[in-house]
């Protein structure tokens, strides 16, 4: 496992990479068990995330390694098309999932996300499109919806 962290316009970000997939993009300086090191791939990674900052990139083309239940990497798929811009209820993803009661297991689900921005957690919200639960906190949430220029 390789990683880096760097500042970011939300805050200090880590980013890990093993076997040339993405396996982490967390909030705050996070020493993973691997080697501090800007391997090419998290070169490309770190590109690509300073093109979304600066509104020119929509698409991440990068692979993860996703982690976690295989509900959670149900979730996490699913997260992957959502659209730029755009935002959905966590009912709302139950039901795209096939699990229209799991509405909480999904923003469980949601905040054990280790790719955040690139796996666009961001994009769920409370079914009254208010900004609820994020682990980067609801600031960094309503930053980066504004970034994609999202209703809210």
């Amino acid at each position: 496992m390789n990683y880096y962290y760097f500042d970011s316009p939300v805050g200090i970000l880590t980013l890990g990479e093993e076997n040339n997939r993405l396996a982490y993009c967390l909030f705050g300086q996070k020493e993973i068990n691997g080697n501090y090191f800007k391997s090419d791939y998290l070169t490309e990674a770190y590109r690509q995330l300073q093109e979304y900052f600066n509104g020119d990139r929509h698409i991440f083309e990068l692979n993860y390694l996703i982690q976690g239940t295989a509900f959670q990497q149900k979730v996490c798929y699913a997260l992957l098309d959502i659209p730029y811009g755009q935002t959905i209820s966590y009912k709302q993803l139950a039901i795209n999932i096939g699990s229209p009661q799991a509405s909480r297991a999904v923003g469980r689900a949601n905040h054990e996300n280790n790719i955040t921005i690139f796996i666009p957690c961001h994009r769920v919200v409370g079914s009254d499109h208010r900004l609820v639960g994020y682990a980067g906190g609801l600031e960094i949430k309503e930053h980066l919806l504004k970034l994609e220029n999202a209703s809210l």
